[in-house]
């Protein structure tokens, strides 16, 4: 994989405002996503990575899974998502997920960017990336 494709952070850790820095590179899912008829009864390949900043809990420090985001509940709602059934357009799918991100207090702003690999024979993918910060 040629480092084109991965998404370089905005300066998301940031010691200062004790924010982290969580992220998920290249997973890969196949799902119903698409407005053509070939797109809504054949799966593609999909190719998700996401970045997100979390506020640090820098009063709880005791090594324990349920002190910060995990990425694997983060991938496994992805997957959750993808697997719910067809969507017609890759920001949808996009914005779902942000969504499922911010379920999830801690996290303050979400880059998503979703690539279908299989779109075009002259290209590597063709998709859209997103950026969205917690509202309140």
């Amino acid at each position: 994989m040629s480092d084109e494709n991965v998404i370089h952070a905005f300066r998301i850790a940031d010691a200062q405002a004790s924010i982290q820095h969580v992220f998920i590179r290249d997973l890969m899912l196949t799902a119903l996503i698409g407005v053509y008829r070939h797109e809504k009864e054949n799966p593609q390949p999909i190719r998700i990575n996401l970045d997100l900043a979390v506020k640090e809990n820098l009063a709880a420090n005791k090594d324990r899974l349920t002190e910060v985001v995990s990425y694997e509940d983060i991938a496994d709602g992805v997957r959750k998502l993808v697997a719910i059934g067809h969507v017609n357009l890759v920001e949808t799918l996009a914005q779902r997920i942000a969504d499922m991100c911010f379920n999830h207090q801690r996290v303050q702003a979400v880059r998503v960017r979703i690539e279908k690999l299989a779109v075009f024979e002259d290209a590597a993918s063709a998709g859209v990336e997103i950026e969205r910060y917690r509202s309140d």
